[in-house]
């Protein structure tokens, strides 16, 4: 059982690091500009739901794995580039956002945030970094303890990113009137998902 001072002392560095502007944060920003806030929302989820794997994937002992054939987290890195410049070229494609466009499903806007939140290694060494400080094996199973903070952890991203995207889909459909607004949402959005590629791509392991 995780003691509660330790649990305590994680809730609020946890809601810090989830406040702090990131990938996901700008990826949940996109996606509301673009397709509104239940896009943004459900974005938001699947970010989420990709952070429990990294947290599973770390206490069941990724860290090893990665040690051992450090290509991997290369090989992850560049599939997550080319997924989000997949994204930038549909944003551009689709053209100016109109104020009665179909938003994107739902469905499609979580198994995107799950994918990009999976295919960035940096998460897996935030994780790595970051959560084994408040594991204590003699507390119990190391995993439960990691499946505790993951879920923690990814509670608050859902919250956080799932608000700013909301407040960038209320923006981004009020603006959406206007045919010059309408073009550069359009524009904005795939400059951010293809912001997110080159910061993905060029960034180092550590």
């Amino acid at each position: 059982m995780i003691d509660p001072v330790t649990l305590l002392a994680f809730i609020p560095a946890a809601l810090a690091l989830n406040l702090t502007p990131g990938a996901d944060m700008m990826f949940c920003l996109g996606q509301g500009l673009r397709s509104g806030r239940a896009a943004a929302v459900a974005a938001s989820a699947g970010i989420s739901a990709g952070s429990l794997v990294h947290v599973t994937l770390a206490g069941l002992g990724l860290g090893a794995v990665i040690a051992a054939m450090p290509g991997l987290f290369d090989v992850i890195r560049w599939i997550g580039v080319g997924y989000l410049l997949y994204l930038a070229w549909g944003a551009l494609r689709s053209g100016p956002v109109r104020a009665d466009a179909p938003s994107v499903p739902a469905r499609r806007a979580f198994r995107s945030g799950f994918l990009v939140n999976l295919t960035n290694p940096k998460v897996i060494l935030f994780v790595l970094a970051f959560v084994p400080q408040f594991v204590r094996p003699e507390a119990g199973p190391v995993l439960g303890q990691f499946l505790i903070f993951g879920v923690i952890l990814a509670a608050g991203g859902f919250v956080i990113n799932g608000l700013v995207g909301i407040f960038a889909g209320q923006a981004g459909r009020r603006l959406t009137g206007s045919p010059v607004f309408a073009r550069w949402l359009g524009r904005v959005s795939a400059g951010i998902f293809a912001g997110l590629a080159v910061r993905l791509a060029v960034m180092e392991k550590a």
